[in-house]
């Protein structure tokens, strides 16, 4: 006699994917453009998850602008909402380090911040290499509740 089947529960994923130009233009897009996107999963734009995914796509977005544009290239923003949680993936068409280093920033300092706030406010992140040459900085956001799972 064999045992039936477990039953496994129904995973939901959800992605939302979309070029924009490498501009301060397509950055602050992008970083709108995931609160929406959030709005729509259930999560208000006031929301813990919505905030610090708005701080994420503003400074990753700002970077691939600022220092993984090449002219004619867009960027990429890849927001996925797993069980696990919710994971932000910017990619620019500009080969970097395989994880800049988040160096101290000085109290007088007008960049550099960036970094720091992905370091602080995701709860883990790194770079990937991509072909042609280009990279991805992924975040992830984990533990996230709230989410209407009925739209989207």
């Amino acid at each position: 006699m064999t045992a039936p089947p477990a039953r496994q529960g129904v995973v939901t994923v959800r992605v939302f994917a979309q070029r924009f130009s490498a501009t301060p233009r397509g950055a602050r897009l992008a970083r709108r453009l995931t609160g929406s996107q959030l709005e729509a999963w259930g999560f208000p734009y006031d929301s813990d998850v919505s905030e610090r995914a708005a701080v994420i796509v503003a400074e990753l977005a700002a970077n691939a602008v600022t220092h993984g544009r090449v002219p004619g290239r867009d960027f990429e923003l890849r927001l996925t909402l797993r069980p696990e949680g919710l994971r932000i993936e910017v990619t620019d068409t500009h080969a970097g380090p395989p994880r800049p280093a988040v160096r101290p920033v000085g109290a007088l300092d007008e960049h550099g911040r960036g970094l720091v706030l992905v370091e602080a406010l995701a709860d883990h992140w790194e770079v990937l290499d991509q072909a042609p040459p280009a990279k991805t900085v992924r975040a992830d956001i984990a533990r996230v509740s709230g989410v209407n799972r009925g739209r989207g």
